[in-house]
């Protein structure tokens, strides 16, 4: 007869586990809250889908969805800027709530997504350069918005790669690699493919924040166990 017997983890894993489930436990419905509380993210990235594709038919006339990014959309003197940064800053505070309601015990984790979704809040604040020549604008302001947008970036990267080693699947430790991969590939192309630069962004904003909810949906029990 074949001996039977448990896959064994390693104790740290286990213990994240167990302090967990006794705090599910003792919270008595704090489950449900934390569910809540994620999804926050969920509503924002559907209006920011919305946004991103309809905005630019009633911003700058020449704007285009293939060539031109969405901080283009937000950018100073632009019509209705002011929706595109909205987005921003309600993409920043949501990535920030839902992440530290979740990465309670990953303390690493949380602050290069605070670092990721402050920068994002910042790109809403000091805004990109028009696309029209000849409009007048701040170039100071330009620099910031390219220098946070670069932080936003750079962290999200960090902060994707760094997700694998708290992840307790390959199949998931191998997804979190591949999202901050692929965003910085689609980061190389926008300078690199810049006559594509529309399609490369959007396409880093809708896999990053799928994978983010995806993420932080894992964890909405306040630990991700193995079987």
């Amino acid at each position: 007869m074949r001996d039977i017997r448990p896959v064994a983890q390693p104790a740290w894993r286990l213990g994240k586990c167990v302090r967990g489930a006794l705090q599910a436990k003792s919270e008595g419905g704090g489950v449900t809250r934390h569910v809540k509380q994620v999804r926050v993210l969920l509503p924002v990235y559907v209006l920011m889908l919305a946004v991103i594709f309809a905005l630019p038919r009633f911003s700058v006339v020449g704007y285009s969805i293939v060539k031109n990014t969405t901080s283009q959309l937000g950018a100073q003197s632009a019509p209705n800027a002011w929706v595109m940064n909205i987005i921003f800053v309600l993409l920043g505070a949501a990535s920030i709530f839902g992440g530290w309601a979740k990465l309670r015990e990953y303390w690493f984790h949380r602050i290069i997504l605070t670092i990721f979704g402050v920068s994002l809040i910042l790109t809403a604040v000091f805004q990109h350069a028009p696309i029209k020549a000849g409009v007048p604008f701040d170039l100071q302001e330009d620099r910031l918005h390219s220098l946070f947008s670069s932080a936003c970036g750079f962290s999200f990267a960090v902060f994707a790669v760094s997700a694998a080693f708290v992840e307790v699947t390959a199949k998931r430790r191998m997804l979190a690699v591949m999202t901050g991969v692929s965003a910085t590939f689609l980061s190389f192309l926008m300078f690199n493919v810049a006559e594509y630069a529309g399609i490369w962004q959007r396409l880093i904003f809708i896999l990053s924040f799928v994978w983010l909810m995806f993420f932080f949906e894992e964890r909405r029990s306040g630990e991700s166990c193995p079987d």
